[in-house]
Formats: C-alpha cells, structure tokens, sequence
C-alpha cells in the first residue's frame, strides 16, 4: 500500500501476506481523492473521518495524510487492526486513531459526527445494503459518506444518494 498525496506521501507500506482485506486500488483511490479534493471537499478546513471496515487502512491513511485532524479507522480483525496500530505508531500519526470492533456496534453506539464517512465492507457482505442508513446518522451537517461496493449494488434510489463512480470493478456511492 502506498500514500498518494499529503504528509505521509510517497510511504511505502507493505501489507503482511495472508490478509485478507482486499485493499482499495490505487487507481480507484486516486480517482476517490480527486473527486472528493475537486468536488466534495475542503481538506485545507481539517475535517473529521470514519474509516468503516478499515482493513489495510489505505483510506484511512490517505484521509490523514491530506489534513483531516482526526480519522477514526475501525476493523474487526484482530491481526489487521494490529497491523494498523503499528503503521500508526511507526508513522506518528496522532490525527489517526486505529479501532478494533465490530462497525456496526460501533455506529450503533457512537455520539460523535463526522464530516467524512468511508465504509469498505466486504461486498459479499450479507447486509451491506443496511450500511447507508446505519452509518447516515454520524455524519456531520454538510458531510459525506462514501460506500465502496462492488457492481451488484445499486443505490441510486436512495433518498440521500448524490453521486456514484466506478474504477473498474470498485464502485464508489455518495451520499449527503
């Protein structure tokens, strides 16, 4: 996995074999942070992230190298969230909080809002669908809340869907 853009540009960071986290790839990440920098969002004003199913933690990296003061990543496997607590501790970075937990006890029980949501569920997921308006209630006035999923899902109809893009086989719904 590498940082694109930011502080922690240019990083190199190598997953441990046997993952199972199927991380975003870089073109479809690449065409993400151009769409939210060009469209979506001010990176310059630090806005807050929730990083759902954090897996490699690609994205949740990339929303604090490019200025959010703080990113919330969290992940249910114990050896990815092990591996995200030490990229964070190796790189220093204080704005990035690795979580380990179940995401949908976490947005269940969270009060806080943010401006940013990213949820990267895996897409045989059975309830990924339930995701939009499990995750909707945290997101700050004005925020966005990105699903990654594969081609099988369509949410277009969705009372708060705004945008859908597609890079390759990642698909990417907005939602305001």
């Amino acid at each position: 996995m590498r940082v694109i853009r930011g502080k922690y540009k240019g990083r190199h960071i190598p997953t441990p074999t046997g993952f199972k986290a199927r991380p975003t790839t870089d073109f479809a990440k690449e065409g993400l942070f151009n769409i939210l920098e060009n469209v979506y969002v001010d990176f310059d004003e630090a806005p807050t992230a929730l990083d759902l199913f954090a897996g490699t933690g690609s994205i949740g990296l990339e929303l604090a190298s490019r200025g959010c003061s703080k990113v919330v990543s969290v992940e249910k496997d114990f050896k990815h969230w092990q591996f995200l607590a030490r990229v964070q501790k190796e790189l220093l970075a204080k704005e990035w909080l690795p979580l380990k937990g179940d995401v949908f006890k976490y947005v269940r029980a969270c009060k806080e809002r943010y401006d940013i949501i990213f949820a990267d569920p895996p897409y045989a997921l059975d309830n990924l669908k339930d995701i939009p308006d499990a995750a909707l209630p945290l997101l700050a006035e004005g925020g966005l809340l990105i699903l990654e999923h594969g081609s099988a899902y369509d949410f277009s109809a969705h009372p708060r869907f705004v945008n859908h893009r597609n890079y390759g086989s990642v698909n990417f719904s907005f939602f305001q």
